[in-house]
């Protein structure tokens, strides 16, 4: 399936995708975000089928079974309102399961695609599960209590039981095939991207609002994203304090939920920036953005900064390079594949090397102008149609198997 070709098909009927909607409403998620962008982009560049978004409701009273309802991506796109109850994680469980293959049998549907790491062990129809990364398997601090290893064991070998695999990145196929013990040919690449509102801003107002609305600094330097163990927030700190950017003026900006707890596993970014002796003023932790002031966040930044050890994707980079912003990113994982040629790839735990790379962003006016240029061509590469023609092509060959 490497090199996928959607055949020609049987019959001149509609194919039925029904497609887990665990996340549909959190959409700050990024498996939420991922399935609302695919299901949009898929009623627009693959009409001819028919999607089914087959979800959980926490509303109770409803009856059990298919309804549909209308929504807002489209006519054709229905919801499954399903009852659920008992405890959170049971119940998730027992949503892949148990109710979402019932529902899709009762459905009818042709394909059954699961936008995340958790399909049923047996499936419905032919199914197509899209893992984003196999964290909890790949790196050891991720691994959690038992529960959650017996969790990964189950949707590990549902994973394998799936007609179908889509990843985020070669990377992730990599990781799907040797860890997985997957054979490569039922593994697809299909890309994600950037929401089409990730674009440079001529107009200066939204960075005005989201400049007094987050009470930014005039420069600064901007990171994005999580704090725990792998997103490696450490290195930046560190090397910023190296680096004296502060003595030009320059502020280091963190945003993301910080849990507000100090961990070796979610370690605090101001106690890491004490120990880097950098000064209080030169921090400035925001905490969570709204989706809608990303764009002027990072369009306000000098440079923005990706030091993570390992992505199954990574968006941030890609939206930062779509909004006209410099990225000094990891050469770790599936960064590299995200970033191309348009990024300064840097190990990630060497902080002399990314405290030279700041440098270079406040001396190098050139450079980091073939940055901008650049990162805005690479983040074009990446779209919603693209993903959403390639998934069609994986449930297409599914159907006509």
């Amino acid at each position: 399936m490497s090199q996928m070709a959607c055949p020609e098909r049987r019959d001149e009927g509609r194919m039925k995708v029904a497609i887990n909607g665990m996340f549909w409403n959190q959409p700050t998620t990024g498996s939420g975000q991922y399935v609302r962008a695919l299901v949009a982009a898929l009623h627009q560049r693959a009409p001819q089928n028919d999607y089914v978004v087959i979800e959980p409701s926490k509303v109770r009273g409803q009856e059990s079974g298919v309804r549909g309802q209308q929504s807002a991506v489209s006519s054709r796109l229905s919801s499954v309102i399903r009852r659920w109850s008992a405890v959170k994680n049971l119940a998730k469980v027992w949503f892949e399961q148990i109710t979402f293959p019932r529902a899709c049998q009762r459905a009818r549907a042709d394909v059954a695609h699961v936008p995340y790491f958790g399909s049923p062990l047996v499936p419905p129809t032919r199914t197509v599960v899209t893992i984003h990364d196999l964290i909890p398997i790949v790196l050891p601090a991720y691994r959690g209590s038992l529960l959650v290893r017996a969790y990964t064991a189950l949707v590990a070998q549902s994973a394998r039981r799936a007609d179908a695999i889509i990843a985020d990145s070669e990377c992730s196929k990599r990781d799907i095939v040797t860890r997985l013990g997957i054979d490569a040919m039922r593994v697809r690449v299909v890309y994600l991207a950037a929401d089409a509102r990730y674009r440079p801003l001529d107009d200066v107002t939204p960075i005005e609002n989201v400049r007094r609305k987050y009470a930014l600094p005039e420069k600064y330097f901007l990171y994005l994203g999580g704090y725990d163990q792998r997103k490696n927030v450490r290195v930046i700190i560190e090397a910023f304090a190296r680096a004296a950017l502060h003595r030009d003026g320059y502020r280091l900006v963190l945003a993301g939920v910080n849990l507000g707890r100090d961990s070796e596993f979610f370690p605090d970014p101001r106690r890491l920036a004490r120990a880097a002796n950098l000064p209080d003023d030169a921090l400035c932790c925001i905490g969570w953005v709204d989706e809608d002031d990303k764009v002027a966040l990072y369009a306000a930044a000098h440079a923005f900064l990706f030091p993570s050890r390992y992505e199954g994707f990574g968006l941030p980079p890609l939206e930062a390079m779509a909004c006209g912003v410099p990225v000094l990113c990891a050469n770790t994982s599936s960064l590299p594949e995200v970033v191309g040629d348009a990024a300064m790839l840097l190990p990630p735990d060497d902080v002399d090397a990314w405290a030279d790379a700041m440098r270079t962003m406040l001396t190098n006016d050139a450079q980091r102008a073939e940055m901008r240029a650049r990162g805005i061509i690479q983040a074009r590469k990446f779209s919603w149609a693209r993903c959403a023609e390639e998934t069609a092509e994986v449930y297409c060959v599914l159907r006509s198997a």
